[in-house]
């Protein structure tokens, strides 16, 4: 590989600075680097952050490659910045074997994007019945270290204990889609004020507390790790932080349209903001975004959902719940977290990459930007300002909630190991 020069980018948001990459690794970082026979990259006014590690995306395949590819899906997170994303269990057939999670991670291998690993199955088939090869994933060349039914809660007590205890055996993690699911039957919305003026059947709250609250004294019981996906209301960052105040060895993610997006929406009963858990209130939304910037909330994690056209350009109530998210997370972020004065962008280091990659015990990624270091990164251009257009978005679908929005940010290259996979915004 040739060597790259990176002149003049703001490391984490801090002074200008440049960055030599020669290889796979970053080579020397400081002021005044000799530029002899690199390819130079002039980032002044830009800011360079550490590779973004997505902790929930769907990558679709295998079994739903109408939706997304894990080509496709690797390109899109390219596009929004990640150099590795964390594959969802709940494809055709579901990765609940060793055999499936291996086929995923060579795929990942093959597209060349961003790495993927693969996310294994707590149950069998998604059903929550039985216990799926937890062992024989962790073991296999996928090196699966997070375990979740996401889609499908582990509603099941008995059986979550025995995933928490199985998984602690090799410092695992269960991540939990926290969804009682005889108290959201029929949920089409979050429970409340809206829902009851639309008619809609409501989810309330409670039923992503009550299974949190469960959760995390059943981690604090075995002694192991819980991770709380896509956390959407102010309870449920109550409960979290009452847990961490114990000690206990809890972790939660944020999405970036639970930062942004209330159930006000849902009054144009467009599907495209039908999403699980649903969009909530504004004060839930205040309340998530102040746990974020306070470190309650873990990080920020896309849970990217790809449909096709027809499986929601339909009627709400038979609408597919998801939303694409990898090209558009770090520009949201942006918006509701940098622009808003609550973290700075050493905060979205931390939220976007560092802990992610440490919650999935990510070798390689979340990484300083120093010499020696693996040169996984990305280069933002935080003045740039443009409406979302998915026509020209790089995953198979379009289900995107921010069409003709005007977000913030635009990433302007991407490198994974010391090649470019985005250069000037565009795929490399």
């Amino acid at each position: 590989m040739s060597k790259i020069l990176i002149r003049g980018a703001r490391i984490l948001g801090g002074e200008p600075q440049d960055v030599l990459i020669d290889g796979e690794t970053v080579a020397e970082v400081g002021t005044g680097i000799d530029a002899d026979g690199a390819t130079v990259i002039e980032a002044e006014g830009q800011i360079l952050l550490p590779g973004l590690v997505d902790l929930h995306t769907h990558l679709r395949e295998p079994g739903r490659e109408d939706s997304e590819t894990v080509l496709t899906g690797t390109k899109a997170a390219a596009v929004g910045g990640f150099t590795a994303v964390h594959a969802m269990a709940n494809t055709f057939p579901v990765a609940d074997t060793a055999g499936v999670v291996e086929q995923v991670w060579r795929l990942g291998k093959e597209s060349g994007y961003c790495d993927v690993q693969p996310v294994g199955a707590v149950t069998v088939g998604l059903e929550g019945k039985k216990l799926a090869e937890l062992g024989a994933m962790h073991d296999s060349a996928a090196g699966v270290k997070v375990f979740s039914d996401d889609g499908k809660c582990v509603d099941d007590a008995v059986i979550m204990r025995r995933a928490l205890e199985y998984v602690k055996a090799f410092d695992g993690v269960v991540a939990q889609h926290a969804q009682e699911p005889r108290l959201t039957e029929g949920a089409q919305m979050n429970e409340g004020i809206v829902s009851a003026e639309l008619g809609l059947g409501g989810w309330p709250a409670v039923a992503e507390e009550s299974i949190i609250a469960r959760d995390v004294l059943l981690a604090a019981h075995v002694g192991s790790r819980v991770h709380i996906c896509h956390l959407s209301t102010a309870g449920s960052v109550e409960i979290v932080r009452w847990a961490k105040s114990k000690g206990w060895n809890v972790t939660a993610e944020v999405t970036p349209h639970h930062l942004l997006l209330t159930d006000e929406l849902v009054r144009t009963y467009n599907p495209v903001y039908k999403v699980n858990p649903p969009l909530r209130t504004e004060a839930d939304v205040l309340a998530l975004r102040e746990a974020l910037a306070d470190g309650t909330i873990d990080c920020v994690a896309t849970d990217h959902a790809p449909h096709p056209h027809e499986d929601k350009d339909c009627e709400w109530a038979a609408a597919a719940m998801g939303m694409v998210g990898l090209e558009t997370a770090l520009s949201v972020v942006q918006q509701t977290m940098v622009d808003t004065g609550l973290i700075d962008w050493a905060g979205v280091a931390d939220r976007m990459s560092f802990r992610p990659a440490a919650i999935g015990r990510l070798d390689g990624h979340g990484r300083p930007v120093s010499a020696g270091e693996p040169a996984n990164l990305t280069l933002v251009d935080p003045a740039y300002r443009g409406a979302v257009d998915p026509a020209g978005f790089a995953s198979r679908s379009r289900n995107t909630p921010y069409e003709g929005r005007e977000l913030p940010g635009r990433v302007t290259h991407t490198f994974l190991r010391g090649r470019a996979t985005v250069v000037d915004g565009k795929l490399a």
